[in-house]
């Protein structure tokens, strides 16, 4: 199962759009995003190309309930660190790094994604860790995405611009 990785989206539609259809023909299934989509629209994309995601809230995202209302139907929206199981491995998804090496020293995990630093990272091994940077572009001016296979633990980090 090959999954795609966003975070720090930031209302920006466009590049999410982009890193969407990118994560697809790459052959993703679903979307883990990292947290930090702002504003409740961004769940327009996701419907859009009919994909569903799984999400934690960011620091920057203000009205949960909200955003939890608009992704209904394509996707679930969980605080952090949020664990999930996928073809077989175990994957903990988290916006801000704070307990990102307890978590990676855990042995509990093939997968750790989280965000919020706007900076792309894989960290072979295992788990696997990966920051897919961000969505956005606003801060880096580098806007970019993820791709994992969960069968190989092979993770590419993909840029948009």
């Amino acid at each position: 199962m090959l999954i795609g990785l966003v975070s720090d989206t930031h209302d920006h539609l466009d590049h999410l759009r982009r890193a969407l259809v990118l994560c697809r023909r790459r052959g993703a299934e679903l979307i883990l995003h990292a947290g930090d989509f702002v504003s409740p629209f961004t769940a327009e994309p996701f419907r859009e190309l009919d994909l569903r995601v799984i999400g934690v809230y960011g620091n920057n995202d203000g009205d949960k309930l909200h955003l939890r209302e608009r992704f209904s139907g394509v996707g679930e929206l969980h605080f952090g660190p949020h664990e999930i199981e996928l073809a077989g491995r175990q994957i903990v998804l988290l916006h801000e790094p704070r307990a990102l090496e307890a978590l990676v020293a855990s042995g509990r995990y093939a997968l750790v994604v989280y965000g919020h630093t706007h900076r792309p990272e894989v960290r072979p091994g295992l788990p696997v860790v990966v920051n897919p940077g961000e969505c956005a572009g606003w801060l880096t001016n580098r806007p970019t995405c993820a791709v994992v296979d969960l069968a190989t633990l092979r993770a590419e980090v993909l840029d948009l611009g």
